[in-house]
């Protein structure tokens, strides 16, 4: 794919925003001077990119001509494969950013996201496996700098967890976790088997896009609220207040449980984040049908024969079936080492959006 156009398109627009921006009445549209300033700082990016990979490509072509024209194993063309060496991968890196910079950005892309867990076939076996998964989340969210707080937790009998409700804050949150929607089977022997058999049992991942204030109004009126008790593990200042509260949206028939916190005013706001939430990924399927048809293939019912992940821990194997992508450091992955799964993933999602404007 030439990419040349498109960075002389990147240069050209650079210029028309930088130029709106100089105008004296920039700012008197507070929202609009916001968007011009994010996109300014966007196409910056990308110019600059732009110039780093067109340089690269000159540098390239420049040692592969001087390799090809001195004697091979001659000092000058060993210096010249190195650099080809070094430049190509560089060159594949810089490539991929403007390709991403090509398409217009996700709204969604750059929100927090609500992470919900759930066991799905296995019993038991699941719900330690989702509550192994909310640590692999947890150690991911840690080495990108993303805050991770449980909202709600189910826990199970064997110390598993039926079911986790999670926000994550930080940059770019939507946009790398939302490859992780889907069921996620495993294959190992569970900790409850005498006879060190291989069972087979799944969990259900599903991302929403945090909703902002603006996309989603929810009418004081159509909000059941009732508080409660805390159950479960939570020390004795949780389980002894009525701190948990539920919110039921009457409209929309979604009920919301929040009891991780001390604070009633705390576990309010948070289950309202959640149905906002979860109301604005209702608004989305029904106005996008594509992205609804596309999310219910991924999570599908939880069934063992749906998967777009497998983790197999006999073999140390993880498969990713949607891009039939297979590694072997599971051991790795579950310690939250997630972005050799998620990066050919967006570089597989990035291909094929490409392709369309083909």
């Amino acid at each position: 794919m030439e990419l040349t156009p498109f960075i002389q398109r990147f240069r050209e627009r650079f210029a028309e925003v930088e130029a709106q921006l100089s105008a004296p009445d920039a700012f008197a549209n507070a929202q609009r001077g916001q968007e011009l300033t994010r996109e300014h700082a966007r196409l910056r990016e990308l110019v600059e990119t732009g110039d780093a990979y067109l340089r690269t490509v000159s540098e390239l072509a420049d040692n592969r001509a001087l390799r090809e024209g001195e004697p091979a194993g001659s000092e000058m063309a060993l210096m010249a494969s190195e650099e080809i060496a070094r430049l190509e991968p560089e060159l594949a890196r810089l490539e991929a950013q403007v390709q991403e910079g090509i398409l217009p950005p996700s709204p969604a892309d750059s929100r927090n996201s609500i992470l919900e867990l759930r066991g799905a076939a296995g019993g038991d076996e699941s719900a330690l496996f989702a509550a192994d998964l909310l640590r692999m989340y947890q150690r991911y969210a840690e080495q990108q700098g993303w805050k991770f707080e449980v909202l709600d937790l189910s826990p199970s009998d064997l110390g598993g967890c039926k079911e986790a409700v999670v926000s994550v804050t930080g940059r770019d949150v939507f946009k790398r976790l939302k490859y992780e929607s889907g069921v996620h089977r495993v294959q190992r022997v569970p900790a409850t088997e005498a006879q060190g058999r291989i069972h087979t049992s799944t969990v259900t991942v599903a991302v929403l896009p945090e909703a902002a204030e603006v996309d989603i109004v929810i009418k004081p009126e159509d909000l059941e609220i009732n508080v409660c008790r805390a159950s479960g593990h939570g020390g004795q200042g949780v389980n002894t207040t009525d701190s948990a509260v539920r919110v039921f949206h009457r409209p929309s028939g979604i009920e919301v449980r929040c009891q991780d916190g001390r604070s009633q005013q705390k576990n309010k706001a948070q289950a309202l984040t959640v149905l906002r939430s979860r109301l604005l990924e209702r608004k989305v399927a029904e106005e996008n049908a594509r992205y609804a048809a596309e999310r219910k293939s991924q999570v599908g019912t939880g069934e063992r024969s749906e998967k777009s992940r497998t983790y197999n821990f006999p073999q140390n194997r993880v498969t990713d079936h949607r891009i039939d992508l297979t590694l072997y450091n599971l051991s790795a992955v579950m310690d939250g080492d997630l972005d050799p799964l998620i990066g050919p993933l967006m570089a597989d999602s990035l291909r094929r959006k490409l392709e369309e404007l083909r």
